[in-house]
């Protein structure tokens, strides 16, 4: 009998420990097989771009030499290791990218179910997953904010297992933190909750180790801090990372900074609305420190869109020690808590089972599947013309800044905002929207504009149809060209030599 139980717990606990495994796998397959959803922002085409000149420079870039705006101007890479990583499995073809995030999303899946397991069973635990994700799904692109989604994970994680435990992070964190650094400027968040996490563990400590663990945290903030830094560019990574706070207005109307938008039915208004409903029903009582989380990461979510991921994957870790003492999961939780999973013969083989399953039928999708970016972002037959027309100086919109500068072509603008500054993406939307014809004509005039490749619908481009000293060079269902016209490049060169 006593054989027969511990056969029947050892095979449970198998079973649970490839939950994550088995789920993370599925993710990685879902993704793959939907590869063009995360080909949906130009950006990633400058990231890669980033990536392939520090491979050829064998150095990290410090000043800007994508566009001609700009040139020469101080500019870091927050996200250098990513940018790398991509360039390094881009081959001429989108399938590298598309993998590679597409694992990280697996891999996101997968820590986060381990985090949560202590907490609720299998089932519960992977509905929490699906909701994650058909939150997060909006911000899942080729980028490098994907691949340090596993490492915020984890980091955050950590951080909240220790304050459940009551005790200080484990120094091994420390690692992740130098990772995450290098891999994405999202980091200053996982410094940022240093603070409000530790005060959870404080808070519920028994009185007489609270000095103690104040100490131990304050270390591990300051060691964090020091981690953080331990990249090729030192203290100028934390400089840099939040400089796209200081952008002012000008993060309203960048689509990713947006503040949420309740003005219409979305699925994160329902999924917010039904966890405070819940929280309520339910009279679940949280201490006042994950309050202060709960509250602060919906702020974060409120205030702009990219951060509903961070909400979606880290308030339930928040709210998930209470919900299981108070809801009547305590013991099964205790029990679980410390377990020690074993990993039998069984759970091996059936864990290289699922690793060759997903190379082989991924070998076998890709080989059968091309993925292509969003056709709107690529005006590869535009840009074919301006090279042919050895266009210089083209004002261009942000969104095909990035295959510009796939292209090797210096650029007006394009997505590194915190690069160009509140007031020069200002007057680029203000010139785009043409609503004041003199303003459009001075900001092409201030930048010796030659060449203009604009959304074949833009305000902008029918403005030129109509205007002197502009004409039309060339249009399909993506973008619009239009150049200086003979009289006005006349008059140009006659001023210029004048002046001289």
């Amino acid at each position: 009998m006593s054989l027969s139980i511990t056969s029947s717990v050892s095979s449970r606990s198998a079973a649970r420990g490839l939950v994550p495994l088995c789920a993370a796998v599925g993710a990685y397959l879902f993704y793959l097989s939907a590869g063009e959803i995360l080909l949906r922002d130009s950006d990633t085409m400058w990231q890669i771009r980033v990536g392939q000149w520090i491979l050829e420079h064998g150095a990290m870039p410090t000043s800007d030499v994508f566009s001609f705006t700009r040139f020469g101007e101080p500019w870091i890479s927050s996200s250098w290791l990513s940018q790398v990583v991509y360039a390094l499995v881009y081959g001429g073809d989108w399938a590298g990218p598309v993998i590679l995030s597409s694992m990280a999303i697996g891999a996101t899946v997968a820590i986060f179910l381990h985090l949560l397991s202590p907490y609720f069973d299998p089932a519960r635990a992977l509905l929490i997953a699906a909701l994650a994700l058909l939150l997060s799904t909006i911000h899942f692109l080729a980028r490098p904010h994907v691949l340090a989604l596993p490492v915020l994970l984890a980091f955050i994680g950590g951080l909240l297992v220790a304050a459940d435990r009551r005790t200080s992070p484990s120094w091994w964190l420390l690692p992740l933190m130098t990772l995450w650094a290098n891999l994405h400027g999202g980091f200053v968040l996982g410094l940022a909750l240093i603070g409000p996490i530790g005060l959870e563990a404080v808070w519920n400590a028994e009185p007489g180790r609270r000095r103690q663990l104040v100490v131990r945290w304050g270390l591990f903030g300051l060691a964090a801090l020091a981690a953080s830094c331990l990249t090729p560019y030192g203290w100028n990574s934390l400089l840099g990372a939040t400089k796209i706070l200081s952008l002012g207005k000008l993060l309203t109307l960048i689509g990713e900074w947006k503040p949420a938008d309740f003005s219409k039915p979305s699925f994160f208004e329902a999924t917010l609305l039904g966890l405070i409903g819940l929280i309520c029903y339910r009279r679940l009582t949280l201490s006042v420190p994950r309050i202060l989380l709960l509250v602060g990461l919906i702020w974060m979510a409120l205030s702009h869109v990219r951060n509903i991921e961070v909400f979606a994957f880290i308030a339930p870790l928040v709210l998930a020690k209470p919900i299981a003492e108070q809801w009547g999961t305590t013991g099964a939780t205790a029990a679980r808590f410390g377990e020690t999973r074993s990993f039998p013969l069984v759970t091996i083989l059936a864990v290289i089972a699922m690793v060759i399953g997903a190379w082989v039928t991924t070998a076998m999708f890709v080989a059968q599947h091309q993925f292509k970016f969003l056709p709107m972002f690529s005006p590869v037959a535009a840009v074919d013309v301006l090279q042919q027309h050895k266009a210089q100086r083209v004002f261009s919109t942000a969104p095909f800044g990035g295959y510009m500068v796939s292209r090797d072509m210096k650029v007006f603008i394009d997505g590194r905002a915190e690069l160009y500054g509140e007031q020069f993406v200002l007057d680029y939307y203000d010139a785009l929207d043409a609503r004041d014809v003199g303003q459009l004509l001075g900001l092409l005039d201030k930048y010796r504009i030659d060449a203009t490749l604009l959304s074949s619908d833009s305000s902008a481009g029918n403005a030129l149809d109509h205007l002197k000293g502009w004409k039309r060079l060339y249009k399909d269902d993506i973008a619009v060209i239009h150049v200086r016209s003979d009289e006005t490049k006349a008059g140009a060169a006659a001023a210029a030599e004048e002046a001289k």
